[in-house]
């Protein structure tokens, strides 16, 4: 089986490759088996965002280039990325990105509509992860939760289709630190039933107790201290 995610040669700067502005992200290499889950540490500003909008292709890397389940995900284009992401590709958003005139149970069906479940199957597959994740009011909308409940709703989409990979964008950064951790073991639980890995980015030092595996940018990108400063 080919990892969740490999990373190899992979730089990202605003304008041109010929241009000689440093690259806003570099990785020489880092890959994430089936199921593993990694923290990626970074200063605020590092380019962790930026990663993460790479891995989903959101972004086109200058050079180099990003595989999820061994397909290179900037090799598809249009509709086939999209259906390529929605099956196998998941993500915890810092400020949640829920969607608005859509109840908590809508949200979960959104990160449904390109999967390979069947779609008879979606209500009862969106209704029992937010059961698990304690959530009653499924038809409560986004603005009537807590911001733990729309986290909880956040990580109930991202994990809805059963994804090769789930990226979690700072996704403690909008809790307080009583909540912190609980979100931290929440989020890696729902990937655990989903059969995910898990690559989370955080500058929050207390996540690292969370992981086995803690990875720093500026380790993967082959710089020295002074130059990740």
């Amino acid at each position: 089986m080919p990892p969740a995610l490999r990373i190899e040669d992979l730089s990202f700067r605003y304008g041109s490759a010929t241009d000689n502005s440093p690259p806003v992200v570099r990785i020489d290499r880092f890959e994430l088996g089936e199921g593993q889950f990694a923290l990626l540490r970074g200063r605020s500003g590092s380019g962790k965002t930026t990663l993460l909008s790479l891995i989903a292709g959101l972004l086109e890397p200058t050079l180099g280039g990003v595989e999820i389940a061994g397909q290179n995900v900037h090799g598809l284009r249009g509709a086939a990325r999209d259906h390529f992401r929605g099956q196998h590709l998941g993500v915890v958003f810092q400020t949640f990105h829920l969607l608005h005139g859509f109840s908590a149970m809508e949200n979960v069906l959104a990160g449904l509509m390109f999967s390979r479940i069947p779609r008879v199957e979606h209500r009862a597959r969106a209704a029992s992860l937010l059961e698990r994740l304690g959530i009653e009011r499924v038809d409560a909308m986004p603005e009537t939760l807590s911001v733990g409940q729309q986290q909880r709703v956040a990580v109930a989409r991202a994990v809805a289709a059963r994804p090769t990979l789930v990226l979690a964008d700072e996704p403690t950064a909008s809790l307080d630190p009583e909540n912190a951790d609980g979100a931290l073991e929440l989020i890696k639980d729902a990937c655990r039933e989903a059969g995910s890995a898990l690559l989370c980015v955080s500058h929050d030092p207390t996540a690292s107790s969370h992981f086995d595996r803690v990875e720093d940018l500026a380790d993967l990108a082959g710089l020295t201290p002074a130059e990740s400063v």
